[in-house]
């Protein structure tokens, strides 16, 4: 692998353009970075930087695209519209290059007609077509030490999805002229952890290498992209949420591991006694919550039916006297078969059931969709989900610990401790123990 382009990575871009330094003022060189034996600089001289077609088996390829935006140029006669980077949903709107004043059609300016063309090649119906795409490689102008140029931030690759025709106004007379604009998907660059290798645009750019050859070097999101086109995007997009999500795989210890027979026997044991499940559910949320070193405190078991949607309660006390408060901790337990999946909607409705300031706790022996777990990052959810390798983790840890690593004894031992739910009493009342 050679020099990588890093998501949110600040590069230094100077005017001397000088490839030999590998950082100048402590930050990366772009020129270093993006150099190339035999090439032509890249550059983001314009907000619009197509690099120099090559021909590939008699037809012309463009590497690459650099698109370069400048937010504190935004809204100035030269620069009047706001591109919006949305980083986190990976979406770009990015405007073109036709201004106030330009006398070339609004799709023939150089910015706009590469991205227009690159936006036909988004489009093509094949994979064999979509190989020699040109893809969208975009930086934003950032500041440092008080400067406004000179710097540039990486943002990732792009495919553009829609192109509008529109009109903006623009001058001190408020003169009015037509653009384009982009609207591009950031993909997900998760498998390359963020990064880009710039052999693949230098890969791009050699003439004996062909299409094919080229995406073998490409990030996994743009192969995927190039096999399924556009249907691939609501996968591949980049969305910071999907950092934080367990693949469902994960979530399952593997077939035959101690772990997975501690599952299956916790699971044959409550299967049908769904309410003590309840009771194991208090003990393993008890212990994950003060392993993250949380004062916290079991309260109860609710009633068999009528539980308004809650099966256990607890406290976690923060601070001491007046610097100190108390939040309420509703549960949700859930002995299902370890193969099954708790869906967004299961979840919401334990949600729904949270008061200001109260937090949830859900435990199951199976596993959380990664929409279930997507829904609960991105929205922001106060719910901590336990799953069944978790719950069979700390089970045996709780055997291993105070049982003679006896699962079993350490299961009845729990419901003993428990001894009778109380049925009445509300959740808000555990603030008053």
């Amino acid at each position: 692998m050679g020099e990588t382009l890093r998501v949110g990575q600040v590069l230094r871009y100077t005017s001397v353009k000088d490839p030999s330094e590998p950082t100048i003022d402590g930050y990366a060189n772009f020129h270093h970075t993006t150099h190339a034996d035999g090439h032509k600089r890249a550059l983001l001289e314009s907000g619009i930087n197509g690099m120099a077609k090559v021909t590939v088996n008699g037809r012309p390829r463009r590497p690459a695209i650099l698109i370069r935006s400048s937010p504190w140029k935004a809204g100035s006669e030269q620069t009047p519209w706001h591109d919006a980077f949305d980083m986190d949903n990976g979406h770009v709107r990015y405007f073109g290059d036709h201004k106030a004043g330009t006398t070339k059609p609004t799709g023939t300016t150089t910015g706009n007609a590469a991205l227009l063309e690159a936006f036909e090649e988004h489009q093509a119906p094949t994979p064999e077509a979509r190989a020699g795409a040109a893809p969208l490689l975009l930086f934003r102008a950032v500041s440092r030490d008080g400067r406004v140029k000179g710097f540039v931030e990486f943002c990732g690759v792009g495919v553009i999805e829609r192109a509008e025709r529109i009109v903006q106004w623009a001058g001190h007379e408020h003169t009015t002229f037509t653009n384009y604009v982009y609207d591009i998907a950031l993909l997900d660059l998760t498998a390359e952890n963020d990064q880009v290798d710039w052999d693949w645009i230098t890969a791009r750019r050699g003439t004996a290498v062909s299409d094919q050859d080229a995406l073998a070097k490409a990030p996994r999101g743009w192969r995927d992209w190039t096999k399924r086109g556009h249907s691939a995007l609501p996968r591949i997009r980049r969305r910071v949420a999907k950092a934080r999500i367990t693949k469902v795989r994960d979530q399952r210890p593997a077939p035959g591991s101690p772990r997975h027979k501690d599952l299956q026997f916790v699971y044959r044991q409550f299967d049908e006694r769904k309410h003590d499940f309840e009771a194991v559910a208090s003990a393993v949320a008890a212990r994950v919550l003060r392993g993250t070193g949380h004062n916290y405190r079991e309260g109860w078991i609710t009633r068999r039916s009528g539980d308004g949607g809650a099966d256990f309660v607890g406290r976690i006390d923060l601070g001491t006297g007046l610097a100190g408060t108390s939040l309420v901790v509703l549960g949700q337990a859930k002995c299902v078969r370890p193969e099954s999946l708790v869906s967004a909607e299961q979840i919401a409705r334990v949600v729904a059931r949270l008061r200001r300031g109260w937090l949830g706790v859900y435990v199951t022996t199976g596993a959380f969709s990664e929409q279930a777990q997507l829904e609960m990052v991105e929205d922001q959810y106060p719910i901590v989900l336990v799953n069944g390798t978790d719950l069979a983790r700390e089970l045996r840890a709780m055997a291993r610990d105070d049982h003679g690593d006896d699962l079993a004894a350490c299961l009845n031992h729990i419901l003993y401790v428990q001894g009778v739910p109380v049925a009445h009493r509300r959740p808000e009342e555990i603030l008053l123990d």
